[in-house]
């Protein structure tokens, strides 16, 4: 079986993410949406919000499943016997910041990172600018799923 771990903060989901997902469900039999939870780390919604929005996104897709871990990704990759890592990348920087932790995580456990280029019309999409948007009251649901809509 083919399993992928995709994982993110999700604060929140983006349509960019969706895009990511979706483009790579064709690969895999089972996609674990993995939440990583960081105590350090203020979030705009909360994780029980933000598994509800990966949840209701892929509520009719029988291949995805959503977690939460901390500590190492890889780590969370073992325990649910996933043998790759799904990354996106918008632009260069992604590339340069990805690739570090992808041939990290690689020496670390031999687990491979996929990287998905973001679709056209997509690579202004970062949860960080979504969260700009909303606290300044600007129109974000061109970029999120239905159910971050408020």
């Amino acid at each position: 079986m083919r399993k992928a771990v995709f994982p993110g903060s999700f604060d929140p989901i983006t349509l960019g993410h969706t895009d990511i997902i979706e483009r790579a469900l064709p690969l895999f039999d089972e996609i674990i949406l993995a939440i990583g939870t960081n105590s350090d780390k203020k979030y705009m919604f909360s994780l029980e919000e933000r598994l509800h929005f990966l949840k209701e996104t892929f509520k009719e897709e029988p291949k995805i499943t959503v977690t939460t871990y901390k500590g190492l990704t890889v780590d969370c990759c073992k325990e649910q016997n996933a043998g790759f890592l799904l990354r996106g990348l918008r632009n260069a920087q992604d590339l340069e910041f990805e690739k570090a932790i992808g041939q990290t995580n690689y020496k670390m456990s031999g687990i491979d990172t996929l990287f998905f280029i973001t679709s056209s019309g997509k690579s202004h999409i970062s949860s960080t600018v979504v969260r700009d948007v909303i606290r300044n009251n600007g129109d974000y649901e061109f970029m999120v799923p239905d159910v971050v809509r408020k």
